[in-house]
């Protein structure tokens, strides 16, 4: 701590405790960093029990669908899977 306005007589070495009792004003410095410390360590904390929850209700990914459309080797166009023929150059297709 910081003593900011002398109370009474206080000694060199007086606690934080001696120190309000004897009247004077005082910046709790350690006080203030033990407490921002002990919020870190909380937020911390939280955040890894809520990255566990958001873990536990991922739903798995849908597997990928099977393809509707190839392309023709020959033209290069977008046809159905199951077309035989080419609509736009009419070549034969392998099935």
């Amino acid at each position: 701590f910081v003593v900011l306005k002398q109370g009474a007589e206080l000694p060199a070495d007086a606690t934080l405790a001696q120190a309000k009792s004897a009247g004077a004003v005082t910046i709790n410095y350690g006080m203030f960093i033990n407490s921002i410390i002990n919020f870190l360590i909380i937020a911390f904390a939280i955040f890894m029990v809520i990255r566990w929850i958001n873990k536990l209700k991922r739903h798995p990914e849908a597997p990928a669908a099977a393809p509707t459309t190839k392309e023709c080797p020959y033209c290069l166009s977008t046809i159905a899977v199951k077309a035989v023929r080419c609509p736009h150059c009419t070549s034969e297709l392998k099935a």
